[in-house]
């Protein structure tokens, strides 16, 4: 195993999902929830011939962070694309509901407990969504973690980290929006559909996912960071994730809810405004964005690398 010292200084896009949930929390800190000896695999892929893994590609557990317990959730991108079935699902969702029952206790024991104690949920996706294989049960997965973070809200904070190699796609894109707060690299990547998929089902000349600068500027965390999608931009390694975390971990509840994307009457007035935008602006490629919200050479700044782009960077006001 990694040494905790080495994880710090690893790349996140190249940590597995093991390292990541390990390297997010302090040193020794972490307990496994349903790990690979519990031997919980998906009770369907055997069925139909395929592999299995005993942690059904999902690592989760809990840390801490200084005082600050941490539930963390963390799909492994190598098994089946990180994709979300029975009992992947399962652990996700009672990860958010353990942070919740704790944060119930704790504060029933005692009302004044301060917020650096208080639990946080951090999830590092790397997923394309639902898993085929396991299709009813990986959306039933999907639907109940989005009540578990609407159950959440106001009490626990739930913070989405995007800087692995599949990033977070499918229904997961739709999880990922739900949640207080999106940490990313610029190597994440975040959306509904896949640039797969698109080309797929409505040809290249939609979208040609073999354009690589293509995906990223429509797909890759600059461009949602600008677009405000992604509320915080870190550097590619599992230290700099880590040091955004801790951050927001001693923040006040309340702080949250302005990250937030969804779930009030400002917010949709927002969305609406970006899709009157899109309207009146016809943008043919997201460097139209770039430059309507203030960013001068915008192709040169898409290339730029992480200091000078967070250093220069105007994000989109609506």
């Amino acid at each position: 195993m990694t040494k905790w010292t080495d994880l710090q200084s690893a790349s996140f896009l190249e940590s597995n999902a093991r390292d990541r949930a390990l390297g997010l929390v302090d040193e020794g800190s972490f307990t496994e929830f349903c790990g690979p000896m519990d031997r919980r695999p998906s009770p369907h892929l055997g069925v139909l011939g395929d592999a299995v893994e005993y942690d059904d590609g999902v690592v989760t557990g809990v840390g801490r962070i200084g005082e600050t317990p941490v539930f963390v959730i963390s799909q492994e991108g190598r098994f089946i694309g990180g994709a979300v079935g029975e009992v992947h699902g399962a652990k996700i969702v009672n990860t958010v509901r353990l942070a919740i029952e704790m944060l119930d206790a704790m504060v029933a024991k005692n009302p004044d407990t301060p917020e650096a104690h208080k639990p946080i949920v951090v999830f590092s996706f790397e997923t394309g969504g639902v898993r085929l294989h396991e299709a009813n049960a990986g959306l039933l997965a999907h639907a109940e973690f989005m009540d578990q973070v609407q159950k959440a809200r106001g009490k626990v904070p739930v913070i989405a980290v995007i800087g692995s190699k599949v990033g977070c796609f499918g229904g997961m894109g739709f999880v990922a929006a739900a949640m207080d707060a999106i940490v990313m690299s610029e190597f994440g990547r975040l959306g509904l559909t896949g640039p797969e998929v698109i080309e797929q089902e409505m040809g290249r000349e939609e979208f040609d996912s073999s354009d690589r600068g293509l995906v990223f500027r429509t797909t890759g965390a600059k461009h949602k960071y600008i677009m405000g999608d992604c509320n915080f931009l870190v550097k590619d390694s599992v230290a700099a994730f880590r040091a955004q975390i801790a951050d927001l971990a001693v923040l006040p509840i309340a702080d949250f809810e302005a990250m937030r994307r969804i779930g009030s009457e400002a917010a949709v007035d927002k969305q609406l405004a970006l899709v009157a935008l899109a309207v009146e602006l016809q943008p043919k490629d997201s460097l139209d964005v770039w430059a309507h919200a203030g960013n001068e050479a915008p192709a040169e700044l898409n290339d730029a690398p992480y200091e000078e782009f967070i250093a220069k960077a105007q994000r989109l006001a609506v």
